[in-house]
């Protein structure tokens, strides 16, 4: 079963998370594809999710995941000390969301936007769907 992350493509913050989830994720558990490309524009429909929702999607058990509840489950899937950020589903959502729409809202202006994109090597490009 494939588990998907849906990242914004340009946006510094999330670029550098996919990086970090990648180190921290040597089984390989999540693939990659961006809100942007033709790939995770087909995930957001199949799953119907907005075209205009401004945060990440994590795809798992066939069920589409937003905002906190995408970043705590990706956790889930981390090696080491990284898998008690699951335990955050526990915190009330509102509450998650918040401080995730508090960052989200203003990512752009502390990390900046990518000019250019980021290649993965060889090895990893089989983790990234577009």
């Amino acid at each position: 079963m494939q588990r998907i992350l849906l990242f914004d493509g340009v946006c510094n913050l999330c670029n550098g998370a996919v990086q970090w989830i990648i180190q921290h994720d040597p089984k390989g558990n999540i693939y990659f594809a961006s809100l942007q490309g033709d790939n995770g524009l087909n995930i957001r429909e199949q799953y119907q999710i907005a075209p205009d929702l401004d945060s990440l999607v994590f795809i798992d058990n066939q069920r589409a995941y937003t905002k906190s509840s995408a970043v705590c489950r990706v956790c889930k899937y981390l090696n080491g000390i990284w898998k008690v950020g699951y335990v955050g589903l526990f915190i009330p959502k509102p509450f998650r969301d918040m401080l995730y729409s508090f960052v989200a809202s203003r990512r752009y202006r502390w990390f900046g936007k990518k000019t250019s994109c980021w290649i993965p090597t060889k090895a990893l490009r089989k983790r990234f769907l577009d």
